[in-house]
């Protein structure tokens, strides 16, 4: 049954916003600067998009961890980061080649096509009595010991293929979209426009969590599974209808304007998934990229170890648990979304980009030293709440603004390793601390960790410092950084 009280709720909102739209843009133009017609449809278009996108990721993204640590076992949450570093590469390299041989928008098509077939096979697969959750039947090793959780049972390996497939919808979804911006994106409409997108997101990734916390205790995931796959689809759609009601010029990025005939038959030539690599690799601007997203992974995977091996042990069922990371779900995008009607992006323009970029960082290390002094569930729930949402709101649009003043194969090619790989790689790191826990006492490990974060949280600003610097003198001398 629905929940008449949301639909109510967001109809007011609608027609408060109808009735008072003259307002309201009056107060946006304050807070995100004045646009033109076709610039404000094209955002609020991508803002729908992009809200659809992280909607739907987490309306997984809870579901992820329940079904997981029911099937699988909480304790193999580090393994199965693990094993998505593994996985990306290959994933990277199909990707690599797609963008390079399709338009950008017949990749949206594809990776919709596969994740959403993906989705309503899982979903069939969880409900399978044998294969999916209904199975509780302990499974016994070689030795003789009996083990309910274990990587080896046969019907324990949907939960980790489970795992892989929402964690590669998140990174390759959300990467595409954000190259696509960057390429339609000139740094002026970027840091009026990247709030708003920012601010489509947060509201589908209040819905999609609120869903979960909604109905997960009553239905279980597989309904949910089968509606993220209609969504998916969904998304298809929605790209579609982009390209068709969008003016050409207002598809025009910043690197087109300043690419000549001699770049294009560069980019001709070169072609290849390892390009992306081998020009991240080559460049200080774009290893610092890697770092900055690198540096927060880690950290928060810490956390986030942390915040479900406790949730794990207070609750019990795949649904029960979904839920509870439901509602962390909505919080940390409520908090974000409130964040950005505020304004916070009016930090980046005031200010520069080079504060926005370094004020994450100085935050999370207020974090660990909060959960250093009270290692409790609770704390658990809100340091990662306001990271999350910190960097959903300020960080990830200022970051995405870093690769305005670059190449195509920059934007597309270097990106996807060095955001795809990068924050796989980064949680697999994070999650090699987090193995650590097994073989030290627990406050011993939280003084290890926290110790290790601070280190590479002063790392962290000073790559962040660079960038800003970096990109402030491209934009000014309206110059091409790589």
């Amino acid at each position: 049954m629905l929940n008449l009280k949301l639909i109510g709720a967001i109809a007011l909102i609608g027609v408060l916003g109808w009735f008072f739209r003259k307002s309201v843009i009056n107060l946006a133009k304050k807070l995100y600067g004045d646009f033109s017609r076709e610039e404000l449809k094209k955002f609020l278009l991508l803002a729908v998009i992009f809200g659809f996108t992280i909607g739907v990721y987490w309306l997984l993204r809870p579901l992820k961890d329940g079904v997981f640590c029911n099937i699988v076992g909480a304790s193999n949450i580090p393994y199965a980061k693990w094993l998505s570093l593994v996985i990306i590469f290959p994933l990277v390299m199909v990707y690599s080649k797609l963008v390079d041989k399709f338009p950008r928008h017949k990749v949206f098509y594809a990776l919709c096509a596969i994740y959403g077939l993906l989705a309503f096979a899982f979903a069939y697969l969880l409900h399978n009595p044998v294969l999916g959750l209904a199975n509780v039947q302990p499974f016994t090793l070689p030795n003789g010991k009996i083990e309910t959780h274990h990587v080896l049972a046969i019907g324990r390996l949907i939960g980790w293929a489970w795992y892989v497939f929402i964690e590669s919808f998140g990174s390759l979804m959300v990467a595409l979209f954000w190259s696509f911006a960057a390429d339609t994106t000139t740094p002026e409409s970027a840091k009026k426009g990247y709030g708003i997108i920012a601010m489509g997101a947060q509201a589908g990734g209040i819905v999609g969590p609120l869903a979960v916390a909604t109905y997960a205790k009553q239905y279980g995931p597989v309904p949910m599974a089968f509606a993220a796959g209609l969504g998916i689809f969904g998304i298809a759609l929605m790209i579609k209808y982009f390209m068709s009601v969008i003016p050409k010029d207002q598809l025009v990025g910043y690197e087109a304007k300043h690419e000549t005939a001699t770049q294009k038959k560069h980019e001709k030539e070169e072609t290849g998934f390892m390009e992306g690599l081998k020009l991240m690799l080559s460049q200080p601007y774009l290893l610092a990229i890697f770092a900055v997203i690198s540096l927060y992974e880690i950290v928060v995977t810490v956390f986030d170890y942390q915040l479900k091996s406790m949730a794990s042990e207070s609750l019990s069922g795949a649904g029960a648990l979904s839920a509870y990371l439901g509602e962390y779900g909505v919080w940390t995008n409520g908090l974000s979304l409130i964040c950005l009607l505020l304004g916070i992006n009016t930090i980046g323009r005031k200010l520069g980009l080079t504060v926005s970029l370094v004020l994450l960082p100085i935050l999370i290390a207020g974090f660990v030293a909060a959960i250093w002094m009270s290692p409790t569930l609770q704390v658990a729930f809100w340091v990662m709440v306001l990271s999350k949402a910190i960097n959903y709101a300020l960080n990830q649009p200022s970051k995405e603004q870093l690769y305005i003043p670059t190449t195509k194969d920059t934007k597309y090619k270097a990106k996807a390793w060095t955001e795809m790989f990068g924050s796989r790689s980064s949680k697999a790191a994070g999650s090699g601390i987090n193995v650590l826990n097994r073989f030290m006492d627990p406050s011993m490990f939280i003084a290890m960790s926290s110790l290790i974060s601070f280190g590479l949280i002063g790392l962290w600003i000073m790559c962040a410092l660079y960038l800003g610097r970096t990109h402030k003198k491209a934009v000014t001398e309206n110059k091409v950084v790589c």
